[in-house]
């Protein structure tokens, strides 16, 4: 009878066992699926290029400030998920000529008060290094590219101060041309001289000396010409600030398919490759758009020359912001071409050049207001990723695009700058040691 008891006990008990080593098994790991929300913020999201550092000088303009119409703030930064921007040193050629270093230095000055403002929320980088740093601290990252070239004034000691000062980025030239860089802005008018071969020999001096101290050198703005010469001539990859593709939109300023897959392939034998950060300004991404500017051209052209005559008949400067506002006026006459079409060049960009060379340059506050539908401040960034994720780009890529790609050419460019510090290279304007003696 006890063994009976016994018997019944120990078959009872077996199920039980069972079941508690079963429950003791940890449950399968539930792998969420990727939305927009979590790529975005899980992303160092980078932006090449904003020219709110103009609103910095002309309007007294505060990052802590309401957006008041422009692109950028705090706020949108902070709803976006903005990590770092390259605010645009960005000096205009005709208003203040004669005085080119004086503006950029002002300029330079601005980001740097802006910092000193919101050290809670803000960080000066100056670095990619600074840039994860800046990400893990939770901190915005704000960096510095000069857009146009004649900011140094033919000076290679220029140059090199403005680099100490933070500068990373210099776009060679701007709509207007150098004594040693032709612009796509006017490269068709014959009354201006351009070089022989895109760049002069300070030119290539420029690029290497860039090279040398780490700054990336920006192909936005150039001719084709100087594009070309200037990848022969650059050691380190290449980046385009803010250009888009002339295959879908016919604007100088852009880039044809060779010129995409050339910056693919820019910098040194064992480099990865530069990068397209891509422009959100209508009249780069929509032709119907560009035509309708373009139409609108010689009424916008005279109602700025008005309100300079004006300003010099009362005795007043006219600011870049002053002029914005008047090209805001007709700008706003010409319907926005839907967020598709930015979605579009990224796209296109990806596909021509590949994954790992496409990124972001908005162009923020300097397009007066031109941008898709959709795309109103830093805040609309995240519909970016979703509309990419929705053609069927995966969380790494979205990531690759949204700052890795940037990020890894601006490690590179910091790499190829150790090694040529560690050489001793004359500069081309000077006797090289190869030359024939003159007879």
């Amino acid at each position: 009878m006890r063994t009976s008891v016994s018997l019944t006990f120990l078959l009872l008990s077996i199920p039980a066992v069972l079941c508690a080593q079963i429950s003791a098994k940890p449950s399968p790991k539930v792998i969420a699926k990727p939305t927009p929300e979590s790529i975005q913020s899980s992303s160092i999201v980078i932006d090449t290029h904003a020219d709110t550092t103009q609103r910095f000088v002309d309007e007294d303009f505060d990052l802590g400030n309401p957006l008041q119409g422009g692109n950028l703030n705090l706020d949108s930064i902070h709803r976006g998920n903005l990590g770092a921007e390259f605010f645009s040193i960005w000096v205009e050629p005709a208003l203040y000529k004669g005085q080119y270093a004086h503006r950029t230095l002002v300029l330079i000055d601005a980001v740097k008060q802006q910092v000193a403002r919101h050290p809670d929320q803000m960080a000066l980088v100056t670095s990619s290094a600074g840039i994860e740093q800046a990400h893990r601290n939770h901190r915005f990252a704000a960096l510095m590219g000069i857009e146009g070239g004649h900011s140094i004034e033919d000076s290679l000691p220029l140059l090199r101060q403005y680099y100490a000062l933070g500068v990373r980025y210099m776009t060679l030239t701007w709509a207007n041309s150098t004594d040693w860089a032709d612009s796509s802005g006017d490269i068709d008018n014959t009354s201006i001289p351009h070089t022989k071969e895109g760049l002069s020999e300070f030119g290539k001096d420029v690029v290497y000396e860039m090279n040398r101290l780490g700054m990336m050198v920006d192909i936005s703005h150039v001719s084709d010409r100087t594009f070309y010469r200037t990848l022969i001539i650059s050691r380190a990859p290449v980046i385009a600030s803010h250009s888009s593709a002339r295959a879908l939109c016919d604007a100088p300023r852009n880039m044809t398919d060779e010129m995409l897959r050339a910056v693919a392939n820019s910098g040194g034998p064992t480099s990865k490759g530069g990068v397209i950060q891509v422009n959100f300004y209508s009249a780069f991404l929509s032709q119907a758009y560009l035509d309708a500017q373009k139409a609108q051209k010689p009424e916008v052209d005279k109602a700025i020359q008005d309100l300079k005559d004006q300003a010099k008949a009362e005795g007043k400067e006219v600011t870049y912001s002053d002029i914005s506002k008047v090209q805001r006026q007709y700008a706003d006459r010409i319907p926005r071409p839907p967020l598709s079409v930015l979605i579009d060049h990224i796209d296109h960009v990806a596909k021509v050049a590949g994954i790992d060379h496409v990124g972001l340059g908005s162009d923020f506050d300097g397009v007066d207001g031109q941008l898709p539908q959709g795309i109103d401040s830093a805040a609309d960034l995240p519909k970016i990723t979703a509309a990419l994720m929705a053609r069927g780009y995966s969380a790494e890529d979205c990531s690759k695009i949204l700052g890795g790609n940037l990020l890894r050419v601006f490690h590179e460019v910091e790499q190829v700058a150790k090694e040529l510090q560690a050489e001793n290279r004359p500069r081309i304007t000077n006797k090289q040691p190869f030359d024939k003696p003159q007879k």
